[in-house]
């Protein structure tokens, strides 16, 4: 076992799979001797070199065109964006492109790529670079969409997503590149759509993603101080998305609360709260609730920024509230 950071995991997952496999590259803005715009690539450059560590041109559009490319023909590139707002100059190569071309070829090609996204608030980068746009690429049939809460899941999620033949979207939390845990380098990558069970509970179900999962375990920490006992989900993969551990944790509770940091609507903790009421309608004795940012651009204001995105207080609230 080694500690690692958040970033670190993410990097060393990366690391691994590229002293592997010599048709797996990176390529972004200042991915190489810069290390990345939040350092996640570190020194990669210095192990494999330009060729394979390549910095971009300023074109999201030109960044995941050529990853689709590059996968298409038969490497396995990494594409790495500064935040996963800018995903929105090259949504055309990635709902029309990379997410229709296996599919539209009969299976007669793969399309095994990367895009590694920096996502959500907290860091006060303001409206234009705060965003969670998970549920975008949700909606899109041929993308998967893989969101990491700590250095474990990061590095175990890495290694499948880089082994996957489709389409991986891989949401990163800016909050926390920094957070350390412990790490099995010689783990078995984690499957995708498989959920955690970060903390067993009796008398509620909470699905938190991202950022999100450790506000929920504050929350549920305070909570058991009170004699209630939550249950904390984290999905892990947002698409395929673990329909079991979610339906088995609410039968036992009978009362979901989803805890994203999106704005709420046309949130994915509203697909996910459609499914539940769809195929576990039965098992609810309280309508599913959710947790999520205001309807409101992202502020700049510190002040304003806690206000919008939700935090564990809002979570206590909301837990309260339902009991």
């Amino acid at each position: 076992m080694r500690k690692m950071t958040y970033s670190e995991a993410i990097r060393e997952g990366m690391r691994r799979r590229m002293k592997e496999d010599p048709n797996i590259i990176i390529l972004g803005e200042d991915v190489g001797e810069f290390g990345g715009c939040f350092g996640v690539t570190g020194d990669l450059i210095k192990t494999f070199g330009p060729e394979r560590v390549r910095d971009t041109p300023i074109s999201e559009g030109a960044i995941i065109g050529c990853a689709v490319g590059a996968a298409a023909t038969g490497l396995r590139p990494i594409a790495e964006l500064m935040f996963n707002d800018f995903m929105t100059v090259g949504m055309d190569q990635l709902v029309n492109q990379a997410a229709k071309m296996r599919y539209m070829f009969g299976g007669k090609i793969t399309l095994p790529m990367v895009v590694r996204m920096p996502t959500g608030a907290g860091t006060r980068a303001a409206a234009q670079h705060s965003q969670s746009l998970e549920a975008w690429l949700t909606h899109v049939p041929g993308l998967k969409v893989v969101y990491p809460s700590t250095p474990k899941d990061a590095y175990g999620l890495m290694l499948s997503s880089i082994d996957d033949d489709n389409p991986v979207m891989y949401m990163e939390h800016k909050v926390l590149y920094a957070m350390s845990g412990e790490v099995d380098e010689n783990m078995e990558p984690i499957p995708l759509g498989v959920a955690d069970v970060k903390r067993e509970g009796e008398d509620l179900t909470i699905i938190a993603t991202g950022r999100m999962v450790h506000e929920a375990l504050n929350a549920a920490s305070k909570l058991s101080q009170d004699g209630i006992e939550v249950e904390v989900i984290d999905p892990r993969t947002l698409y395929p998305l673990d329909n079991k551990t979610i339906f088995n944790s609410i039968e036992k509770t009978n009362k979901v609360i989803i805890v994203t940091e999106e704005t709420k609507r046309g949130s994915y903790a509203g697909e996910i709260a459609a499914i539940i009421a769809e195929e576990c309608f039965d098992n609810l004795d309280a309508p599913v609730a959710r947790v999520c940012s205001l309807d409101s651009p992202i502020p700049f204001s510190p002040v304003l920024e806690d206000y919008v995105v939700p935090n564990f207080q809002d979570i206590i609230n909301a837990v309260k509230k339902m009991l």
